[in-house]
C-alpha cells in the first residue's frame, strides 16, 4: 500500500510541476503581454469605392473595360455617343466667331470715328481762325467807314464774310459733337458685344467640358467590378454604371466594444490576420477611432424612449492602416473577413505612467 502510494506520487509530482510552471508561465505572459492586447474579429477589409457614374445623358457608345478588370488612372472606362454634344460645341464656336468679327468690325469703326472727330477739330480750329480774322477785318472795314476812307458795301461785304465764318465753326461744332456721340454709341456697341463675347466664350468651355465628358476615365487606379452598363444602354447623369475598387488604397474597419476603447489610440501597433491567409500575420497601425457608433449611422438609428430599453455594449469602428507590402500583389480584396489585436503598450512606451 506504501508502495503504491509512493508510486502516484511520483506520477502526480511532475504532472503538478508542469501545472505550476504552465501557471507561472500564462501568468507571465498575461502580465507582460496579453492584457495589453485587445482582440476583436468583427473587422473587415474596407475601401473607398467609387460609383463610375456619367456627369451627361446618353447612350453608352462602347464600353472599354471588362469585369474585374484592372486599370489605371484616367484609363477610358465607358464612351458615351458624342454627336449632340459635337453639334453643341461647333454651333458655339460658329456663334462665337461671329462675336469676334464682329468687336473687329466695331474696333475699326471706332478707329474711324476718332479720326473724324480729329477732322472736325481740325475744321473748327480752321474756321475759328477764319472768324477771327474775319472779325478784325470787319471792325477795321467799320472803323474806316466811320472816316469815310471805305464805302457801305465793304462793310456789307466783311460782315458777310464774318458771319459765313461764325456758321463755320458752329458747323465744326456741330461735327465734333455728333464724332463724339458717334463714339460713345460704338464704345457701347463693342462693351455689349464683348460682354456677350465673354458669355459665348464660358458657352464654348461647357460645351467641351460636356464634349470631354461623354469619356468617362478612371479617377484612380483600382480594380473594376459591380459592372452593370451594356452597350446601346440610356444612362442619365449621376446612374451608376461600374464601382472601381482602390486595391493600393484599402484599410481594415475593426468594430471594438465600447468597454474596449479606453486603451485605444491612434499610433498604436495593430497585427491583422485574414480569414483568406491565415498563415501570415501584418502589422498595421491604427489610424483613428469613429466619432459614433455603427447604429448611429445606420438608415434606423435605435430609439430608446419607447419602454422597451435592453441595454447592447455598443461597437465603435476603428480604422487600421495594412502595409504597402501586403497590398503589392492585390490579393487582398474589399469586403474580406479579419482577425485583429491591437498592441495597447504602443501608447504606453510613448507616455510612461
Amino acid at each position: 500500500m506504501y508502495l503504491k502510494k509512493i508510486k502516484q506520487i511520483k506520477i502526480i509530482r511532475p504532472i503538478l510541476v508542469i501545472l505550476a510552471l504552465f501557471m507561472l508561465w500564462f501568468g507571465y505572459k498575461w502580465i507582460t503581454h496579453w492584457r495589453y492586447i485587445l482582440s476583436t474579429e468583427d473587422a473587415y477589409v474596407q475601401g473607398d469605392i467609387a460609383a463610375i457614374a456619367p456627369k451627361l445623358n446618353g447612350y453608352i457608345k462602347k464600353i472599354a473595360i471588362k469585369a474585374n478588370q484592372v486599370v489605371k488612372k484616367d484609363d477610358v472606362l465607358f464612351c458615351l455617343d458624342n454627336g449632340d454634344y459635337q453639334i453643341a460645341l461647333d454651333q458655339t464656336e460658329a456663334r462665337l466667331n461671329t462675336q469676334q468679327k464682329t468687336l473687329l468690325r466695331i474696333d475699326a469703326q471706332i478707329v474711324a470715328a476718332h479720326s473724324a472727330l480729329d477732322d472736325a477739330q481740325a475744321q473748327k480750329a480752321a474756321a475759328s481762325a477764319i472768324a477771327t480774322n474775319a472779325q478784325l477785318t470787319l471792325k477795321r472795314t467799320t472803323e474806316l467807314k466811320a472816316d469815310r476812307y471805305a464805302p457801305q458795301s465793304d462793310v456789307d461785304d466783311a460782315k458777310s464774310a464774318y458771319e459765313q465764318a461764325i456758321a463755320n465753326v458752329n458747323r465744326a461744332d456741330a461735327q465734333i459733337a455728333a464724332a463724339r456721340a458717334n463714339i460713345q454709341v460704338l464704345e457701347a456697341q463693342r462693351s455689349e458685344t464683348e460682354s456677350q463675347t465673354k458669355s459665348l466664350e464660358l458657352t464654348r468651355d461647357k460645351a467641351k467640358r460636356d464634349l470631354d465628358s461623354t469619356i468617362i476615365r478612371a479617377p484612380f487606379d483600382g480594380i473594376i467590378g459591380n459592372l452593370t452598363a451594356k452597350t446601346g444602354d440610356f444612362v442619365v447623369n449621376g446612374q451608376r454604371l461600374a464601382a472601381l475598387v482602390p486595391i493600393q488604397a484599402l484599410y481594415i474597419e475593426a468594430n471594438y466594444k465600447e468597454t474596449q476603447l479606453q486603451n485605444i489610440h491612434a499610433g498604436q501597433t495593430a497585427y491583422i490576420t485574414l480569414d483568406a491567409f491565415k498563415k501570415e500575420v501584418f502589422t498595421g497601425r491604427v489610424l483613428s477611432i469613429a466619432p459614433a457608433t455603427g447604429a448611429v449611422f445606420s438608415l434606423l438609428p435605435p430609439q430608446n424612449a419607447t419602454g422597451n430599453f435592453t441595454k447592447i455594449v455598443q461597437r465603435i469602428p476603428v480604422r487600421i492602416s495594412i502595409p504597402e507590402e501586403a497590398l503589392k500583389d492585390k490579393r487582398i480584396r474589399a469586403g474580406m473577413s479579419v482577425s485583429v489585436q491591437i498592441d495597447t503598450r504602443t501608447k504606453l512606451h510613448n507616455h510612461p505612467l
